[in-house]
């Protein structure tokens, strides 16, 4: 069985495949507390069973939110004994997306910006690289007509044209990513530079 953590978003959301099927999800957008309620949301969806796989979303995302999963994640690997993969936050919006040629992800991030990430879907990969920009810039890099993500509303309305698909991910889209985009290295993507500067 494989368990999924998604906590790099507004979003808590985890899901349980077996063999590759679904079998158990929970999706609720609580914007804070993942901490608090993540371990009893898996402690219910689990009721007893121990998973053999660890997936969990390593941003882009808040900082706190990304760093719950992550610390989640790697205190079960130790108890269970499991391996643990990761996967990005807009690989999986891209991933749960109404089915298009192409797709464009925008997801809130700090600052007044938005994480944008464009992908193909046949093969399903990552086209143009995560970047963290003003809805403004981001604009006038997008030119698929329809944005998902959290920040889809945002790069819209900034160039006036265009479809905005609302969308946190959820952990029960995690069985359409491709092997390459499921099985990140478990570290954290914050998709921009940190706020803290070192001293001169």
């Amino acid at each position: 069985m494989l368990l999924v953590i998604e906590t790099a978003t507004a979003a808590l959301s985890v899901a349980l495949f077996d063999s590759g099927a679904l079998i158990a999800d929970y999706h609720e957008v609580v914007g804070r507390g993942h901490a608090e309620a993540l371990l009893p949301a898996i402690r219910d969806l689990l009721a007893g069973r121990i998973p053999d796989t660890i997936a969990v979303d390593c941003g882009p995302g808040s900082f706190t939110g990304v760093r719950v999963g992550l610390a989640a994640a790697q205190g079960l690997r130790i108890a269970w004994g499991v391996p643990t993969n990761g996967f990005s936050s807009t690989a999986l919006v891209a991933a749960g997306a109404p089915a298009d040629a192409a797709r464009a992800v925008a997801l809130t991030g700090g600052h007044g910006e938005v994480f944008v990430e464009m992908f193909d879907v046949s093969p399903f990969r990552s086209a143009v690289p995560l970047r963290s920009l003003t809805p403004q810039d981001a604009a006038g890099t997008i030119p698929h007509a329809r944005v998902v993500g959290s920040g889809a509303a945002a790069v819209v309305a900034a160039r006036g044209w265009g479809e905005a698909v609302d969308a946190l991910p959820r952990a029960a889209d995690f069985g359409r990513l491709p092997p390459a985009l499921a099985g990140l290295p478990l570290r954290p993507i914050y998709g921009r530079a940190p706020d803290a500067k070192p001293p001169a």
